[in-house]
């Protein structure tokens, strides 16, 4: 299982803030004021994991006047800032379109948003600008389709050009929400059509949570890997829509077929330039525990799609053995890998369960006492 050492999922910062439905944002004791205590909670799943060494920020949510001094206390408690994600979701202005809107002074306000969020990224040593719209038409004939497309391409291409040497811009799709009708990047088809348009450094960002039901993500997965254009992943689990609930609750055995692909792919190698994200929002249950189980399952089925015996699997195919081949895949899936897990965890110095380390800690204790007065964080700061 050594590629298992490659295996880095990078925490939201917006995880440890407030969440909830479009009805409620639920309150908890301890819940980060800003951005450097949400870093600081992000910094207790690396210490107890070993698996989550960076930090995605969301501007302007994770706003600071002082990024190098952020990332320098990133550095202390032994995390690192990571991908930088724009937000053109939250703005009045942006009401009807934010980089396919059809008055050019609003998209270049987009434009400009992102040209800031390069900019941060610059003073950060961030690889990645990560692009997510909520830009769409909630009835037929609100809006133009090909002429929405047409400036999404080229504010897209204006951005693109800001981009520096060592960094990418990755394009999130999203199949609905909160565009009802037609949504400007709703499957990884289209994010995969502009991204190829603006050049080698754009890539697709996959979601697992933004796909219809019954759709094949790990086609899709292997798909953006055959064509070299899969940047990143957002980890999360869906019932019914986009849940952003705890990567694997939903359904384990997806998440396992995703990480088969994942391995089958080379995205685990040493020099592949995929990332792995988580992106959820935790309503009900801990944050800090709740990210934890989050990079705990991935872990889980990335060693057990290390465990599939690709020789034997290739052979069952070839010779058109249909229940060898699905039992070869079930036989990884059903071992259970937690003791060896923990072993490992161990060797590394890290506790045999991460979970009841967390709870043993007190640092819930601690926060919930320390973090009295100010503003919680939560959907949009």
């Amino acid at each position: 299982m050594t590629l298992l050492d490659n295996l880095h999922i990078e925490l939201p910062s917006w995880a440890f803030g407030n969440s909830g439905t479009r009805f409620k944002v639920f309150g908890t004791p301890g819940t980060p004021r800003d951005v450097r205590e949400k870093i600081a909670d992000a910094a207790q799943v690396h210490r107890l994991t070993g698996l989550a060494p960076t930090v995605a920020l969301h501007i302007p949510w994770d706003r600071v006047d002082d990024y190098t001094a952020l990332s320098a206390y990133a550095q202390d408690l032994g995390v690192r800032l990571g991908t930088i994600n724009s937000n053109t979701f939250q703005d009045d202005d942006f009401k009807f379109g934010s980089l396919t809107h059809s008055d050019k002074t609003i998209r270049q306000k987009a434009i400009d948003h992102h040209l800031d969020c390069i900019e941060v990224m610059n003073r950060t040593g961030s690889r990645d600008l990560k692009v997510w719209l909520a830009d769409g038409t909630n009835y037929p004939g609100q809006g133009d389709i090909r002429a929405r497309q047409d400036r999404l391409a080229e504010s897209l291409a204006t951005i693109y050009q800001h981009i520096g040497p060592e960094q990418r811009l990755v394009l999130e799709y999203k199949f609905f929400e909160p565009a009802m009708y037609m949504t400007d990047v709703p499957d990884w088809g289209t994010s995969y059509a502009h991204v190829s348009a603006l050049g080698e450094r754009a890539m697709v960002c996959l979601d697992t949570g933004h796909h219809a039901p019954g759709t094949n993500i790990e086609f899709i997965v292997a798909q953006l890997l055959r064509l070299a254009k899969l940047g990143s992943f957002d980890f999360n689990s869906r019932f019914y829509a986009d849940d952003d609930l705890i990567v694997g609750a939903a359904d384990p055995f997806q998440l396992f077929r995703i990480m088969f692909e994942v391995v089958r792919g080379g995205a685990l190698d040493s020099d592949s330039p995929v990332a792995f994200m988580l992106d959820q929002c935790h309503n009900v249950e801990e944050k800090i525990p709740g990210q934890i189980r989050s990079v705990m399952n991935v872990e889980e089925m990335a060693a057990r799609a290390l465990l599939v015996d690709t020789e034997a699997l290739r052979a069952a195919q070839d010779d058109g053995d249909v229940l060898g081949a699905n039992a070869i895949l079930m036989d990884a899936f059903y071992t259970d890998v937690r003791p060896a897990l923990a072993r490992r965890r161990a060797e590394r110095g890290l506790p045999e369960d991460p979970l009841a380390a967390f709870r043993a800690s007190g640092y819930q204790t601690r926060i919930a006492a320390e973090r009295v007065g100010g503003t919680q964080s939560s959907w949009g700061a």
